[in-house]
């Protein structure tokens, strides 16, 4: 018996889900008394792979051989369940993002596993399988039992703490017969030169206390001196001041940095439910009875426009030390 970790790479590399993923599949794997097992889709270096040694894994399987560029889900979630059944894999575990939304409700199927998405932490038990997730736009904590053979998990971002246990992983290169792919890529336009929303640990974001377009400047400049991405609300992006790709919440991109700065935004439910997994988030608004200072660890009150210098100015010095 095992626990199989679907491990995503992006154009060969991992980042920081897969090694969040790993850290919770180790621990999940010494509760329930059995291995874990990391699978790998696609070409990645040896090197690369047996990072997620790194983290605690027994094995780790690489499927490269196929057509495995771009994502697929009927040939994903094939090369998974196949894997899965060869391992006898009790938990399936995934990131929940866009990847491991897509696949789960597929694997489900497949294997009659019953699934949990967004987990927030190891299982109260194993015997029942009960564990918690965030509820009613995280308003609310469930405890949600799973009663199948196979278990499907897909973990919340920022919901278990990296460890870095320095054990090494045998890598196994396996062929797996997947799926026939029904669709083609014809073409992929990537942003460059920017941080990327989905990728970015620092996410300064505005709303419509920026008032106008014309002031994303000084914005842009604490995103430029802390590393970060840019990002904004609905109402902003529904403006045309910001692209529709900046947009995060319910609605737009979910995110989950380990600092979110929310700048001159209210903080409406829809909002707060797309960036409620960032580890810290502070917010400046003129407005002390916004529902933003809510769900903020840290709480400006005061005009945006005469916060933003002070905050550009801090993070200079604090860089400059």
């Amino acid at each position: 018996m095992s626990i199989l970790i679907y491990n995503e790479n992006w154009d060969g590399k991992f980042k920081k889900a897969s090694y969040e993923l790993v850290s919770y599949a180790s621990q999940l794997a010494k509760q329930m008394g059995i291995e874990a097992i990391s699978l790998s889709i696609g070409k990645v270096d040896d090197s690369q792979l047996a990072t997620l040694g790194n983290y605690g894994v027994n094995k780790i399987i690489s499927v490269d051989e196929g057509d495995f560029t771009g994502l697929d889900n009927q040939v994903y979630s094939s090369v998974i369940a196949k894997v899965a059944e060869k391992v006898d894999a009790k938990v399936i575990l995934l990131a929940n993002n866009f990847t491991g939304k897509a696949l789960s409700p597929r694997l489900s199927v497949k294997l009659k596993a019953g699934l949990i998405s967004g987990a927030i932490g190891l299982p109260e038990s194993t015997e029942p399988f009960i564990i918690k997730k965030k509820a009613f736009t995280s308003k609310a904590i469930a405890h949600v039992q799973i009663n199948s053979d196979v278990k499907i998990i897909t973990l919340a971002p920022n919901s278990f703490d990296i460890n870095e246990t320095g054990s090494n992983a045998s890598i196994e290169k396996m062929s797996v017969e997947a799926a026939t792919r029904k669709t083609q890529i014809t073409e992929t336009n990537k942003i460059t030169g920017k941080v990327l929303l989905t990728d970015a640990e620092i996410i300064v974001s505005g709303g419509r206390g920026m008032k106008s377009a014309d002031n994303w400047g000084p914005l842009e400049e604490l995103a430029e001196v802390l590393g970060a991405a840019t990002a904004c609300s609905r109402p902003v992006s529904d403006e045309g001041w910001r692209p529709h790709f900046e947009h995060v919440g319910q609605t737009g991109k979910i995110v989950a940095p380990n600092l979110y700065i929310a700048l001159g935004i209210s903080g409406a439910i829809q909002h707060m439910a797309g960036v409620s997994s960032s580890k810290f988030i502070v917010a400046v608004n003129k407005d002390p009875e916004a529902p933003v200072f809510e769900s903020s660890d840290y709480g400006i009150v005061g005009d945006v426009h005469k916060v933003l210098p002070k905050l550009i100015e801090a993070a200079k010095e604090i860089k400059a030390s």
